[in-house]
């Protein structure tokens, strides 16, 4: 099942993070949901955002971007696709060939 992949960013470094199944066209209601779990204000989507989202799969949204303020320097959101794939890193360091 596609997942919405949502990153609160604080000092340049992920400070919570969390996923929410949903399909394509659920991902302002996944959000609402995440947001929930955050337990913070649900940001404003604007047309900047609508155009990430649909070209890169991926937007973010800054503190100007709620009607409250909140704790973090941004908000950032990733559409995940499951296309059944296990994903694996080709870096040689993280390969175990034995003793």
């Amino acid at each position: 099942m596609p997942r919405l992949w949502a990153k609160i960013i604080k000092k340049h470094r992920i400070d919570r993070q969390a996923t929410a199944e949903c399909v394509w066209e659920g991902a302002e209601e996944a959000l609402t949901e995440l947001c929930h779990e955050f337990d913070i204000p649900r940001p404003l989507w604007l047309n900047k955002h609508y155009r990430e989202f649909e070209e890169f799969r991926r937007t973010q949204f800054l503190p100007e971007h709620f009607m409250e303020e909140v704790p973090f320097q941004r908000l950032e959101i990733e559409f995940l696709e499951d296309d059944g794939k296990t994903r694996r890193s080709n870096d040689p360091r993280n390969q175990f060939d034995g003793f």
